[in-house]
């Protein structure tokens, strides 16, 4: 008999699916404290979540028999993945179940916002009839700018585009052709913040994208634009966004996330003109029952059968077979992940070649885990191994696999060719001692690279002293280098220095690192 803990409310038809499963036993006990949570875990299999549990890596370490964590919705901010890893344990989530409601959130918050509907509901519940002070805007042939293209940005724009309006959107990692195919125009994130009479982010938190809409955005827009924020707090500065509120220069905001939750920023909620609502976009029945529904059946199928549907941390492959094969897929996935962050330009192919013994198994998975790789750095916890090739597609991104019998300097290798919208970019990963990823080229450029932690990629002339001024600055601002990785092509007089940081390296120490002598590029990675 498999154990199955729900520690976060969950909708009845969730629980019923578990509890009708033969073999298994569910407990439902939420509002446990950590400790609390400690003292029981270990007498699960499965562990079913929302966004109130926190499952830390002490959790973890106190769940003896737990198999798997299965999350009643998208994001898992708040599970430790590579402690979950590391342990055996398969993370799951349910990617659209809450797909459409979250999308019509963020149209219903447009849609009010125009209408300054909010405000006229309280101005008329304290008895008043202010008929004039609400004058509002007709959304019909307006600009809507879509910052991220993914599934909800998809829905907003099929459901604005069904108002009338003319829909644009900024999505590095999405090919004209395809944003064709769904009616909308590509364009830069600055002819984007130029033309749009409203703006809707649904983008998911990354470095790129933490505060990409700032004072610097908002002085690009139309004067008397209007902001949407469904997405993730922090997208959007807040201190940036009320200076531009209070100025007339963004005519008013609605916002479902905020950087702290719940917020305090009672300075920003209070202005007039926001509107807002306290993180309600995937909160409706029929969303929280898809999800609860959704989440059950794969803990269950897992459990009894050992399928596995929806994990971020494990593709769908037999037991027998993961075995086997589960080094490789760690390299392709680095490998993904690594050129994901170096290339530039949107992403229109993936060419992969495989060599060597590999072949002896079937490596479509291994073409998953890079294409996970390669999303992930944009679309975070919301890529998994299940959805990859779908997002890849529909963000027009063609997929090569090629293969080589010929065994090289490597017993067995992966070679990644990404030709985007700036050029073609290449990558090769081969296994030391049968378990450990190296990149072994980048470009035209030989090495052994350990993907791991925090990284940094820099260009180079070859001269003297380059090198030492690299180190200095780091040194200077107290960022130790953990490894470092040299090659040099004598024929263009060029270099490509890879360095590992014990720390994240400040956006100000790498502009430093830009502007010495002979550096032509400087890249931050994190792995």
């Amino acid at each position: 008999m498999k154990k199955v803990l729900v520690s976060d409310s969950l909708s009845v038809e969730g629980i019923k699916v578990l509890k009708e499963t033969p073999d298994i036993e569910v407990d439902v006990m939420t509002n446990l404290t950590p400790d609390e949570l400690r003292g029981v875990i270990k007498e699960y299999d499965g562990l079913v979540i929302r966004s109130a549990t926190k499952v830390t890596q002490a959790i973890i370490d106190s769940a003896e028999n737990l198999k798997v964590i299965g999350r009643a919705g998208v994001g898992l901010d708040n599970v430790d993945i590579l402690a979950a890893s590391k342990r055996g344990i398969v993370v799951m989530n349910t990617p659209g179940g809450n797909t459409i409601t979250t999308g019509e959130h963020a149209i219903s918050m447009m849609l009010s916002l125009a209408r300054k509907i909010p405000q006229a509901t309280a101005s008329m519940k304290n008895g008043k009839w202010e008929k004039n002070k609400f004058m509002g805007n007709e959304i019909f042939n307006k600009t809507l700018g879509i910052i991220g293209i993914g599934r909800v940005g998809t829905i907003v724009a099929d459901r604005a585009q069904g108002l009338k309006m003319n829909v644009i959107a900024y999505d590095p990692f999405m090919s004209p052709e395809a944003a064709a195919k769904i009616g909308i125009s590509l364009v830069s994130l600055e002819d984007l913040l130029k033309h749009s009479d409203f703006i809707s982010v649904h983008t998911p938190m990354t470095k790129e994208t933490r505060g990409i809409v700032n004072a610097g955005a908002f002085a690009k827009m139309k004067k008397g634009v209007f902001i949407i924020n469904c997405a993730r707090g922090g997208i959007v500065n807040e201190k940036d966004l009320y200076d531009a509120l209070v100025s007339g220069k963004v005519a008013g905001a609605a916002l479902d996330v905020f950087e702290e939750e719940p917020t305090k920023n009672m300075e920003l909620v209070a202005l007039e003109n926001v509107i807002c609502t306290p993180h309600l976009g995937a909160s409706t029945d029929e969303a929280q029952i898809n999800v609860a529904i959704a989440v059950a059946e794969q803990i269950a199928d897992y459990l009894t059968k050992g399928e596995i549907r929806n994990a971020v941390n494990f593709p769908s492959v037999s037991a027998e077979l993961l075995t086997v094969i589960q080094p490789y897929l760690d390299l392709a996935e680095k490998l993904g992940k690594f050129q994901a962050q170096v290339v530039s330009g949107g992403i229109k192919e993936m060419i992969v070649e495989y060599s060597g013994k590999i072949l002896d198994y079937n490596v479509a998975p291994l073409t998953i885990s890079l294409l996970k790789g390669l999303l992930t750095p944009v679309l975070k916890d919301s890529i998994n191994y299940i959805n990859a090739p779908v997002v890849a597609k529909e963000r027009g991104i063609k997929v090569v696999e090629s293969k080589s019998s010929e065994i090289g300097d490597y017993t067995s290798m992966i070679a990644l060719t990404l030709k985007t919208s700036k050029g073609n970019f290449y990558a090769a990963g081969a296994l030391f001692g049968r378990r450990d990823p190296r990149i072994v080229q980048i470009d035209k450029f030989t090495l052994e690279v350990v993907p791991e932690g925090y990284m940094l990629v820099l260009s180079n002339y070859d001269r003297p002293g380059v090198i030492g001024n690299i180190g200095s600055t780091l040194g200077e601002h107290h960022v130790n280098i953990a490894r470092l990785h040299l090659s040099r092509d004598q024929v263009d007089n060029q270099a490509l220095v890879v360095l590992s940081t014990d720390s994240i390296v400040p956006e100000v120490v790498l502009d430093k690192q830009r502007k010495l002598p002979h550096v032509i590029s400087a890249i931050q990675l994190e792995m």
